[in-house]
C-alpha cells in the first residue's frame, strides 16, 4: 500500500491538514476509477447508480425529481438527463404527477431492480478488495468523515 506521498510523489505537505485534504480528494477518485469499472459493464454512470439506489429505497413509492435530486450525492447533476437515459434503458417509469402537472412521479422498475441486484451482488464478492478496512475501522473513519463535513 502506498501512502500518499508516494503516490502523488510529493515529499512533503504544508501541513497535516493539507496532507489530510489531499490524501481524501487522491482516494475519492481513486474509489471513483474502482467502482466505474464496476458500473462499466452495465452501461450505468455513477449518478445513474445512485438515482436507482435512491428509487429503490423507496420503492414501491413513486418518487418526484425535487426528492430525489436532494438525495443524491451529487446533487449538481443534470436530473432530467439521467432520468431520460434511464428511462430509455427501462430502468426507470414516469409518468405525470397527480399533485403537479409540472413534476414527474419517478418509479424503478423490475428491471432496474434487477440489474441493482446484480451489481450489490458484484460489490459483496468485491468488498475486502475495495477498501480493506475492517467493519470497526469503517466506522470510525464514517464518523471521521461526518466530522470532517461539519462546518
Amino acid at each position: 500500500m502506498a501512502t500518499i506521498e508516494e503516490a502523488i510523489k510529493s515529499k512533503s505537505f504544508e501541513n497535516e491538514w493539507v496532507k489530510a485534504n489531499i490524501n481524501l480528494l487522491y482516494t475519492a477518485n481513486w474509489l471513483y476509477a474502482r467502482i466505474s469499472s464496476k458500473l462499466k459493464p452495465y452501461q450505468l454512470s455513477h449518478e445513474q447508480f445512485n438515482v436507482l439506489r435512491i428509487l429503490r429505497g423507496k420503492h414501491p413509492q413513486s418518487m418526484c425529481q425535487k426528492d430525489v435530486l436532494q438525495r443524491m450525492i451529487a446533487p449538481q447533476s443534470n436530473l432530467t438527463t439521467l432520468m431520460r437515459k434511464l428511462n430509455e434503458k427501462q430502468l426507470v417509469e414516469m409518468g405525470q404527477s397527480e399533485h403537479d402537472r409540472r413534476e414527474y412521479s419517478i418509479n424503478i422498475t423490475e428491471k432496474g431492480l434487477a440489474v441493482l441486484a446484480e451489481i450489490d451482488v458484484l460489490f459483496q464478492e468485491s468488498a475486502p478488495s475495495m477498501n480493506g478496512l475492517t467493519v470497526s475501522e469503517s466506522f470510525h473513519l464514517n464518523a471521521l468523515l461526518d466530522k470532517f463535513r461539519t462546518d
